[in-house]
């Protein structure tokens, strides 16, 4: 027998759908969202459809965005001659906080995974390597993960943007092996940016 009725399990379920959320963590969710007014119930879910039918891929960087560009890429005071290769926009947020940082990034949305199915033409490569033959680049920095995957997408990059006369370089090794850029603190990313290494 259930304990709810069908519109509280209803909402549990699609809750419980979410990334990193389990079955308790949605019904708390849900009995909170069910004793909130009317209104606060309406401006999330305004905001959830509007997200969805708004947000895309940044032109330039494929970061997500509302607008043709991000800010990042959009800000003239940034350096447009560096780009640091981040896994997804997450980690662009994690070097964001930093405030360091000047240069621009590329969002790959993914790492080579052939364990996973996931190869070279899966993830935005395509797009960094057309942005290194139209634009003056100087360096690309590759801030991918110190996961295998994350290690073999950064070989794998360098290996394609070597030939095109730009600087290649790796973030030097403060961040853990395994760590994921989005949980590492601010000054372990600034010396793991300092720190990087030609590849």
């Amino acid at each position: 027998m259930d304990t709810y009725n069908s519109s509280i399990n209803k909402l549990t379920d699609e809750l419980s759908r979410l990334p990193g959320i389990g079955q308790h963590t949605a019904q708390r969710l849900a009995f909170y969202l069910i004793s909130q007014p009317r209104e606060r119930v309406q401006s999330l879910s305004e905001a959830l459809i509007n997200a969805r039918d708004n947000v895309r891929y940044c032109r330039e960087c494929m970061n997500l965005t509302d607008s043709e560009q991000c800010p990042v890429c959009s800000d003239g005071k940034r350096d447009h001659s560096i780009i640091m290769v981040v896994e997804n926009p997450r980690d662009l947020a994690a070097y964001e906080r930093t405030g360091r940082y000047r240069g621009v990034y590329h969002v790959l949305h993914g790492t080579i995974s052939p364990m996973m199915g996931t190869g070279p033409s899966d993830i935005r490569l395509k797009e960094l390597m057309e942005r290194i033959s139209r634009e003056d680049i100087a360096e690309v920095i590759i801030a991918t993960n110190s996961s295998l995957e994350g290690e073999t997408t950064a070989m794998y990059i360098s290996r394609l943007v070597k030939p095109a006369g730009v600087r290649c370089t790796r973030i030097a090794s403060g961040v853990p092996v395994g760590g994921d850029l989005e949980n590492i603190d601010e000054v372990t990313l600034l010396r793991a940016l300092e720190g990087r290494k030609e590849l």
